[in-house]
């Protein structure tokens, strides 16, 4: 007999209004490019994913990509990224990869999402959750482009630590975009609901609890399970599931069920009657519902349920039947009848998923311990058998089934695996968490074991940045031999170095060279040798640049690695830029040919950027690092691009380009990886500085102090390159005279790898114009390594013009001035204010052409708005006698030519009515000034614009004169 008479293939949602309402304008949100964040919360069997299906079904009847995916639990937790994973692949599958340039830097990152992707990973390329994330984002943003697009996550609460946090970068990123994300989240305490709070606290995102169901809803819900009206319900059973359902969506079903298939209630001629009294003894939990709805199918479906279950949410079919031990008849007579039984469904290729959570959990709940280790021991078996390399999830799958049939040694084994594996893909909190699962199983197993896992988990906490419970571990690895602890603590070193803590990289480095011994082989300290170079050119020690080159210079003698090789190069061409510049560029061509050499394509790369740097400080030419970034952008070595924006953006600022250093500070600061504490806002103080927004760099400077100690290496930077300039485009001459002296003090107490960084130039100048310097401080410092620096030399060459001046050799000065200006021809700012300086002591020592380099001055320092300058420049033109710009309102519309030229505003308006060759009166009746005012303006106009006669000025006019 049927007993499922009543069964409604999708009954209708019940009492979701208000919710629908939310959701329905979100995905309207999100295409008009306003996207976000939805999170549906609530108790399991609420209805949040049926919500989230709703939401799906209305975006893709309004025609936008729809993107699902689920996190569902396999052994311990959840396999790193599964949600994300499923949801590319359920768009991708079908519609194939975007093709996008915009996408071509995050290929890489993405091929582990998308199979098509593979041949653009780069070996070794260093992969971070941030990085990640981001790639996803302009994944989901290029497929959203002109329609919007939906991303749903079921089952947020069974995520990892990993997912959770791509879905919070989502979550705060979104807003600009044409995505809507909805996730399913229980209200249990895990990542994933944690995060919906803490969003929903910050407002990037909408936490939506979904409520039980009022007794009415309950009412209504009912009369939809048994295909009936509202009032055809009996009373008892309303009863009944109102006290007994608690309002939960899943539980009234399963209920009604129940009542159902145990001939509690009974469709009679139409109506449905209870049969005799419902009696307390009905089973009412879910456990008992569901355990009872599988008996009722056969022996056959109770195996096939009790197999699929241990194996998790999500089940392979071959093995479910391994496990259930039914020949290929009888379990797709049982398979079939779970899935008419609306409690399993087909779920991707080969693979089925019961519907929902509880299910699983009521079937697990209604075995006993032994039945359930049994049946996790034959299902190890089975997906291990049929896949070996236990490829995707299935290694932490097995290894959760190895745990509950009591194999303790052969979990943790898959465990460490799975955490290796999470590892390579970027996903390291989770990476972390399989490790120290698998550590703590392996508690009694050999020493090997146990030292294998433990420099695995090592490894995973320092890419973590979780370094202090790194050093624990590691003070914990007592049983590991000398030469394996030493390397470990050697790789330690390398995580504290790039996360700015020169100390405990230090003494890790220490505790290396205990290990190894005073008698250890070169080969074997070599590697400590090119890390403690490293981390000593951090310290604010007067000698630490010649004990960095000693231990590079040991390093590379004394390897064979190309990445040692590669380290120690680096070091040595740092530091040969403070004496050799050619010298420096040898080292960095070495490490470019080792790199490539051995296919390190992350230390090509760095050297590269390095060559690169070399050319913009040598002689203010980018192509090289433009060059070294288009190629981080073909491999997809994202973080290396924006560290290389942080080089660009330092050169965009001397180049007066403040916007597009603006906009790569900006986005560097997503990506500090690599980046040492205090390097962004010392560049951003800069760039304050160079604009003359004193208040802007102090409160970068306060940021700085916060990142850095008292002796950083680079203040030198923030008092020469900010402070210092500061000062000068608020023509305070004195005060930045003082902060370039501080500026040298610190250079000389710690050199820096930054030498345009402490104003050897613009100091010397500003030395020579206050007669505190003479020819002999100038030749010191012309032969100065610091003077192959373009940036120094410009300003080197406008003080040797004044010292020319002072000795009355006019032309020679004069020349010295044009030569200093093409120097200067990258650098706009410094350019124009070495035209202010040396205009001053031009007009002074009577030579050259002060007015004319005063008036450019001008110019840019009125259109720059740095009015100190500019009113300094109009100032000393005054004083010389001669008349000095006019800042009225509609200068700008003077062409530059005739603004060079001094012409004034009102005599920029009698030069456009020359164009129509007009008289004196009726330019004066236009312009309501007299005739004779009018004459004086014409007159000044043919002495500024160097015409012969009027007749020529009115020609020059019609050349000139732009008009509507």
């Amino acid at each position: 007999m049927d007993v499922l008479p009543h069964r409604v293939e999708r009954v209708p949602i019940v009492g979701r209004e208000p919710d629908l309402a939310l959701l329905d304008d979100a995905l309207a949100d999100a295409g008009r490019n306003r996207g976000g964040a939805v999170f549906l919360t609530g108790e399991s069997g609420i209805g949040k994913t049926r919500l989230a299906a709703e939401a799906e079904a209305r975006a893709a009847e309004a025609g936008m990509p729809v993107l699902r995916g689920r996190s569902s639990t396999v052994g311990r937790a959840s396999a790193p990224f599964r949600p994300l994973a499923e949801a590319l692949f359920s768009l991708l599958r079908t519609t194939g990869p975007p093709d996008d340039p915009e996408l071509a830097p995050y290929r890489p990152v993405l091929a582990g999402f998308v199979p098509e992707w593979h041949e653009h990973a780069v070996a070794g390329g260093e992969v971070s959750l941030v990085l990640l994330a981001e790639a996803v984002l302009r994944l989901l943003a290029v497929v959203g482009r002109g329609s919007g697009c939906l991303l749903v996550l079921d089952d947020l609460h069974n995520a990892d630590a990993d997912t959770v946090a791509v879905v919070e970068y989502l979550a705060d990123n979104l807003h600009r975009e044409p995505v809507l994300l909805v996730a399913t989240c229980r209200a249990q305490d895990s990542p994933g609901y944690r995060l919906a709070l803490d969003a929903a606290r910050r407002g990037t995102a909408r936490m939506l609890a979904v409520p039980r169901l009022t007794d009415d809803q309950v009412r209504r819900l009912a009369a939809h399970h048994l295909a009936t009206d509202r009032d055809a319900v009996p009373g008892a059973v309303v009863d009944l599931l109102c006290r007994d359902g608690d309002g939960n969506p899943f539980v009234v079903a399963e209920l009604v069920e129940h009542l159902v298939v145990t001939g509690a209630v009974r469709a009679t001629e139409g109506a449905w009657t209870v049969v005799g009294d419902l009696r307390p003894e009905v089973p009412v939990t879910v456990v008992r519902c569901v355990a009872d709805r599988a008996t009722s199918l056969g022996p056959d479906a109770v195996a096939v349920l009790r197999a699929a279950a241990v194996l998790g949410q999500r089940f392979p079919v071959l093995a479910a039947q391994r496990v259930a031990g039914l020949d290929d008849t009888s379990f797709a007579a049982g398979l079939r009848a779970a899935t008419v039984a609306g409690l399993v469904g087909q779920d991707g290729p080969r693979c089925c998923a019961f519907r929902h959570a509880l299910t699983v959990e009521a079937l697990l709940a209604d075995l006993l311990p032994a039945e359930r280790a049994d049946l996790a021991l034959l299902a190890a078996d089975a997906v291990q058998d049929a896949e070996p390399g236990l490829s995707g999830d299935r290694c932490q799958l097995v290894a959760g089934l190895r745990l509950a049939a009591g194999q303790v040694t052969a979990a943790a084994t898959l465990f460490a695996e799975a955490g290796r594996r999470a590892m390579a893909v970027g996903a390291v909190t989770s990476s972390v968490d399989f490790l120290q699962h698998a550590l703590d199983l392996a508690a009694d197993a050999a020493d090997d074991l146990r030292a294998d896992i433990g420099e695995a988990l090592l490894l995973a906490l320092a890419e973590a940045g979780q370094v202090d419970r790194a050093f624990t571990l590691l003070a914990g690895l007592c049983h590991v031999a000398p030469a394996r602890r030493a390397a470990l603590h050697t790789r330690l070193a390398w995580a504290t170095y790039l996360t700015g803590r020169v100390a405990d990289g230090l003494a890790q480095v220490a505790t290396a060279r205990d290990l190894l011994g005073p008698d250890a082989a070169a080969a074997d300290v070599a590697p400590v040798d090119a890390i403690a170079a490293h981390l000593v050119l951090q310290l604010p020690d007067p000698d630490r640049l010649e004990v960095a080159e000693s231990l590079a210079l040991r390093a590379a003698d004394n390897t064979d690695s190309a990445v040692v090789t590669c380290q120690a190069m680096q070091i040595l061409g740092l530091v040969a830029r403070r004496r050799d510049h050619a010298e420096s560029e040898r080292h960095f061509e070495h490490m470019l040919e080792a790199a490539t050499t051995h296919g390190l394509t992350l230390w090509r790369l760095r050297a590269l950027a390095k060559l690169g740097a070399n050319d913009i400080l040598r002689n203010g030419d980018d192509h090289r690092l433009v060059a070294a970034r288009q190629e981080a952008t073909r491999l997809g070595a994202v973080p290396m691009m924006f560290g290389l924006d942080t080089t660009l953006a330092m050169l965009t600022v001397l180049r007066a380009d403040h916007a597009a250093a603006r906009t790569l500070l900006d986005a560097a600061a997503q990506w500090k990886i690599g980046v040492l504490p205090g390097y962004l806002p010392a560049l951003n103080a800069v760039l304050a500085a160079h604009r003359g927004r004193r208040a802007e760099m102090e409160r970068q400077l306060t940021a700085f102090d916060a990142e850095t100690e008292e002796d950083s290496h680079l203040l030198p930077m923030v008092w020469g390159l900010a402070r210092a300039f500061c000062s000068l485009l608020e023509e305070d001459r004195g005060g930045a005279r003082a902060e370039l002296r501080t500026a040298r003090e610190h250079a000389e107490a710690a050199p820096t790898l930054y030498p345009q960084s402490s104003g050897v130039g613009v100091g010397l100048l500003l030395d020579v114009l206050d007669g505190a310097a003479g020819w002999p401080e100038h030749d010191e410092v012309a032969a100065s390594c610091d003077a192959q620096l373009r940036w120094n030399r410009l300003f080197i060459a406008f003080a040797r013009a004044v010292l020319l001046g002072r000795a009355a050799r006019f032309d020679e000065a004069v020349a010295t001035v044009t030569a200093a200006e093409v120097v200067a021809g990258p650098y706009p700012r410094a350019h124009h204010l070495g035209l202010r300086l040396v205009g001053e002591a031009a007009l002074a020592d009577g030579w050259g052409d002060p007015e004319a380099w005063l008036r450019r001055a001008e110019e840019h320092f009125h259109d720059a708005e740095v009015p100190s300058v500019a009113a300094a420049c109009r100032s000393l033109l005054r004083r010389s006698g001669v008349r000095a710009p006019q800042r009225r309102h509609g200068r700008q519309l003077i062409p530059a030519d005739l603004r060079r030229c001094g012409v004034t505003v009102r005599e920029y308006e009698v030069l456009t009515l020359l164009v129509d060759r007009l008289g004196n009166r009726a330019i004066g009746e236009r312009l309501y000034i007299s005739p004779r005012t009018v004459e004086k303006h014409v007159a000044s106009l043919i002495t500024k614009t160097g015409q012969p006669d009027r007749a020529a000025l009115c020609a020059h006019a019609s050349a000139q004169v732009t008009r509507d």
